[in-house]
């Protein structure tokens, strides 16, 4: 029988049908070895190897790294961190846990029904609640959006969305512990907080309208059941809220140890620059409203009026916040929102400051 040999493929003719161009493909398919087996994939670094190259690496240069952390900055700045962190790890883990029990086992159909029909009334309501159940920044959202999904009156969980982080029992026990010499803090951020809350419902009210609020989708754990909602709850926020409590100590520790201290008191002793800096800090660092007093404790440069606007800012409008309310009620309510908050919580901050403090 005849056999006809295949002519060779032109540049740029099309492949013969049933056929593969592993010339000119980049990522060819992988070709079984001589036993019919496919060759074994390229092995990639392990977490544990990874780890024993890195504490390998630092045996060897454990004598700069000993002098290094041995110079006066090193330990300012070690000391600062670790006491930041020792005094709000406490305060975070309860937080998060009272917050994960709510935001599992209180149904929010027990919001709508405590709740006043009148939407008035229902936003200081709403915003005294947040006095009662604890819930951080991570689980306000979530939570707010169940109320609206729920039917109860937007005004009413938005003023509870900024109240719950900010005036809970655990955040105002927090702020006591970290001013033990200046109670009157713990007033000054309940007063303002709240003020700040009801008067974002009662704008919201007036002046909001229904389509620029996207109707929330549903929560993460809907669906499972509520023991494994309430561990992927806690597992969530501790680590994402960990993680933002690190990076908060971080900023306060080189602050304080790295920053010229003429550079500090020039902003500290201008009043309105003072304020300001310090709610573009609490906006940028996003810490958890159980840690925030103990880095706001930390700044000890600024006076108190400004550290208020720390604490105040910080648990209603920060980064992570931002995006949590974009991605609950969309783009178009968080960018009309999150200025406006910004700017009523510097100015509660401020009222308040110069009455109580």
């Amino acid at each position: 029988m005849a056999t006809t040999e295949q002519a060779p493929k032109q540049p740029g003719a099309p492949n013969p049908p049933g056929t593969l161009d592993t010339a000119s493909d980049p990522n060819p398919p992988a070709t079984p070895s001589e036993d019919g087996n496919a060759p074994p994939a390229p092995r990639r670094p392990t977490s544990p190897l990874v780890l024993t190259l890195l504490l390998l690496l630092m045996v060897l240069l454990q004598a700069p790294l000993r002098r290094a952390l041995s110079a006066p900055v090193m330990q300012t700045w070690t000391t600062v961190f670790v006491a930041v962190m020792i005094q709000a790890l406490p305060f975070l883990v309860l937080g998060v846990l009272l917050s994960a029990a709510i935001a599992v086992y209180v149904p929010p159909s027990f919001f709508a029904r405590a709740l006043p029909h009148r939407p008035a009334l229902a936003v200081p309501v709403a915003g005294l609640a947040g006095a009662v159940l604890p819930g951080c920044e991570c689980a306000s959202v979530p939570v707010a959006g169940a109320l609206v999904r729920r039917g109860v009156t937007p005004a009413a969980a938005l003023a509870f969305l900024l109240s719950a982080p900010a005036i809970n029992p655990i955040v105002l026990t927090a702020t006591a512990v970290a001013f033990p010499r200046d109670p009157e803090m713990v007033l000054a951020r309940f007063v303002a907080s709240l003020l700040v809350a009801c008067a974002m419902g009662w704008l919201w009210h007036r002046l909001g309208r229904t389509d620029w609020m996207r109707p929330p989708a549903h929560a993460r754990h809907e669906g499972r059941s509520r023991g494994e909602a309430f561990w992927d709850s806690t597992r969530h926020d501790v680590m994402h809220a960990g993680g933002f409590l690190v990076a908060g100590a971080t900023a306060a520790a080189t602050l304080k140890a790295v920053a010229p201290e003429h550079w500090l008191r020039t902003a500290a002793d201008n009043p309105a620059v003072a304020v300001l800096s310090l709610a573009v800090l609490a906006v940028v660092l996003s810490i958890c409203s159980e840690a925030d007093a103990f880095v706001a404790a930390s700044l000890t440069q600024f006076s108190l009026t400004a550290r208020l606007a720390f604490l105040v800012v910080g648990p209603m409008i920060d980064l992570k916040l931002f995006a949590m309310q974009a991605g609950t009620f969309g783009r178009g309510f968080a960018l009309r929102f999150a200025p406006l908050t910004f700017v009523l919580a510097i100015t509660g901050a401020v009222l308040t400051g110069a009455v109580l403090l």
